[in-house]
């Protein structure tokens, strides 16, 4: 080969170099959590698998807190008209969008995690089917641990709830806490604690993960495990970007959703204990409600399954499978 074949050669090679940088796959996911909230932790730690296990073909850029401008309950939307490519968003933030993602948060439906289990067992495919109308594809879902009331002042019965202004964060928990007697308040999480500093808001519904990211000791002074409902996130993509992959690229990770979904389970389990720490430590009592209490809450609630049903068609064969035991 002599001097002039040489520099041709590798001119060829130094051109091609930034071409082949340029045919990796970079996706922005969005997500409303801060970063150090564990489903944010957990997104960090899918997109390192992918960029691994796809030898760099694939990276994912997560941006926490919201950083990208879409609120969580515009996040189905945004994704399904590729505003951004990938998102995790709260399934019961986008019931406007697909109603029936706001099954789990029908009140005392659900009592455990392994409930919980059997319930996403029988509705994921009819979420995956609606999402995949809605030009997205999901890769997974992991809930929230259980949801608690976070207050001013103490509560030992019905009573107690009277005209205490509640967050909530969609119709369905809206229509619970009024027949509660309590005055909801609906807003997205990072609205809430400009609420509570500001005094438009008594109490909160959410997780212990929240609770502490936004040290609700600094406004509230007690915790009830109420355990009233559920709530989950999933991840979901784009079905125009996720199209562009390889199926070998879709494959991985399809998989390594699959092999994740269930850790992300266990951190979520985990999380609540040591959340109700974290309140303990700074001041806040952590107590379970009252069986008096209990009982006047599922008393002003027992009704609402069913109505859910009534209203999302689709929900009553999910309903129906689940307390048949299916």
């Amino acid at each position: 080969m002599n001097t002039r074949t040489s520099l041709l050669t590798a001119g060829i090679v130094l051109a091609s170099w930034p071409f082949a940088a340029l045919a990796q796959t970079v996706w922005d996911v969005s997500l409303p959590w801060g970063p150090n909230e564990f489903h944010t932790l957990n997104a960090q730690a899918f997109a390192e698998a992918i960029e691994e296990a796809t030898d760099g073909d694939v990276r994912l850029v997560i941006h926490a807190a919201g950083a990208l401008g879409v609120r969580a309950n515009e996040s189905l939307r945004a994704v399904e008209e590729g505003a951004i490519p990938m998102a995790e968003y709260a399934l019961f933030q986008n019931v406007g969008e697909l109603p029936l993602l706001g099954i789990e948060a029908i009140p005392f439906l659900i009592n455990d995690y392994d409930e919980l289990r059997r319930m996403h067992s029988i509705v994921r495919p009819v979420w995956e089917e609606q999402l995949a109308q809605r030009n997205q594809v999901a890769l997974y879902i992991v809930p929230w641990p259980s949801q608690n009331f976070f207050t001013k002042e103490p509560v030992e019965e019905i009573g107690d709830l009277q005209g205490v202004r509640m967050r909530v964060y969609d119709a369905n928990t809206s229509t619970m806490i009024s027949r509660l007697g309590m005055t909801p308040q609906q807003m997205n999480n990072p609205d809430i604690v400009p609420a509570l500093a500001t005094g438009r808001l008594d109490a909160v519904m959410t997780s212990g993960t929240t609770a502490v990211a936004q040290s609700y000791w600094e406004f509230l002074n007690h915790t009830y495990t109420t355990n009233h409902l559920w709530a989950s996130n999933v991840m979901a993509v784009n079905r125009e970007v996720w199209d562009e992959l390889s199926e070998e690229n879709q494959q991985i990770i399809m998989t390594l959703a699959a092999e994740m979904e269930p850790d992300f389970w266990e951190v979520s389990a985990a999380e609540h204990e040591m959340r109700m720490g974290q309140l303990i430590e700074n001041g806040m009592t952590v107590s379970a409600p009252s069986d008096e209490l209990i009982a006047q809450m599922q008393a002003a609630t027992e009704d609402m399954a069913d109505e859910f049903a009534a209203a999302v068609p689709e929900a009553a064969p999910v309903i129906a499978a689940f307390r048949n035991g299916d």
